[in-house]
């Protein structure tokens, strides 16, 4: 005897069902032929099932886009090869462009992204292509002597965080940066750290006028004098120092203030340092892996290396110089003796935008040659 169906049944029925719908969609349909017993051909149809859910957008808000980027893993998954994040922050269209996209030529893109924050009031004629095709963020004005360098780097920082859980280094440069060694050489050396690349100065002339820069005792409580550090702007970070950039707001409440006196403004070069030294000093290496020249600068500009000057000899002393570790006394003195150690400089600035031909010219066989 059929039982009839009761209205519940029928509505569990529904709901049950509801899913598949919503979910799945019908593609083209594809056909797949058998072959019968009898050497008759039957055609059955395969349906190809493809999702409609895609993910959100990114809110176009810091704070909104930085909250969300503070939940992620603050570690890649295992048993995968990790990739690098090349961040690059521009107001300008990438002059080494042709130099990068030889250097990424032959790397598998398995192991790296690329991303960009380019100024939105300055044009970027020709536009970007290649490997940098698709990949500005949502960017905003970012300027000198103002907290908005380091929100577009803790912007870059968020989006690379969100984009692909297996970014495990991120590294941030500029347009005026060049690539040292190859794609290899520079995988091998950063794969294969367990800490940051960020240098981490303490005794350096001008920090009181640079911490004081907000007002007397503007940084307190958070931020005393003695925690206050300064170096590069440009460092390399694991994903959790990463995170944790994205995730401060303590420090940050400080740092993001105003600046009273612009000539000692300079929060890309003080926030990451002492962040980093506050929560995490043993979990960095305290020097930067970007080569720069500031032998007889005082005005808060490194050289920049003319167009004639660059050439072979030029590239081999720079790979020979060795790094600054911190102030170079007990620095981590339990793990390893800042003086003994000679990690290899990956990058450097400035360049001008005219020594791409000369760096071109000997890309493959000096630049990449390692």
């Amino acid at each position: 005897m059929l039982i009839s169906p009761t209205p519940l049944s029928l509505i569990c029925a529904v709901i049950l069902c509801t899913p598949l719908a919503v979910v799945f969609t019908v593609t083209s349909p594809t056909t797949v032929s058998i072959q019968s017993p009898k050497s008759s051909t039957i055609t059955h149809r395969k349906l190809n099932l493809t999702p409609l859910l895609s993910p959100p957008p990114l809110p176009l808000d810091d704070a909104s886009l930085l909250r969300i980027a503070a939940r992620v893993n603050s570690r890649p998954p295992r048993f995968k090869k990790p990739k690098i994040a090349f961040m690059f922050l521009t107001t300008t269209p990438l002059p080494f462009a042709p130099l990068w996209e030889e250097f990424f030529r032959k790397a598998p893109k398995s192991l790296y992204r690329v991303y960009v924050h380019a100024d939105p009031r300055f044009p970027y004629e020709p536009p970007f292509s290649g490997v940098f095709a698709g990949r500005v963020i949502h960017s905003k004005p970012a300027q000198r002597f103002t907290p908005t360098l380091v929100s577009a780097t803790r912007r870059l920082l968020a989006h690379a965080l969100l984009h692909d859980p297996m970014n495990s280094m991120f590294a941030l440069l500029s347009p005026s940066c060049i690539p040292l060694h190859s794609f290899n050489f520079t995988y091998r050396t950063l794969a294969a750290s367990r800490r940051s690349f960020i240098e981490i100065l303490e005794n350096e002339v001008g920090a009181y006028d640079r911490w004081a820069a907000r007002g007397e005792d503007a940084m307190l409580p958070q931020v005393s004098l003695e925690e206050f550090r300064i170096g590069s702007q440009f460092w390399v970070l694991k994903r959790k120092h990463a995170r944790l950039v994205v995730s401060d707001q303590r420090l940050w409440s400080k740092f993001k203030l105003p600046c009273e006196r612009w000539d000692t403004c300079y929060p890309e070069e003080n926030y990451f340092p002492t962040l980093l030294h506050m929560r995490d000093p043993g979990g960095c290496v305290p020097a930067t892996l970007t080569h720069v020249d500031w032998n007889g600068r005082f005005d808060g500009h490194p050289v920049t290396y003319n167009a004639t000057d660059v050439g072979p000899d030029l590239i081999w002393s720079l790979r020979e110089e060795r790094p600054r570790y911190g102030d170079e006394v007990n620095v981590n003195a339990t793990e390893w003796s800042g003086s003994e150690r000679h990690d290899p400089f990956l990058f450097a600035r400035k360049f001008p935008p005219d020594a791409v031909e000369p760096l071109m010219s000997m890309a493959s066989d000096v630049i990449f040659g390692d």
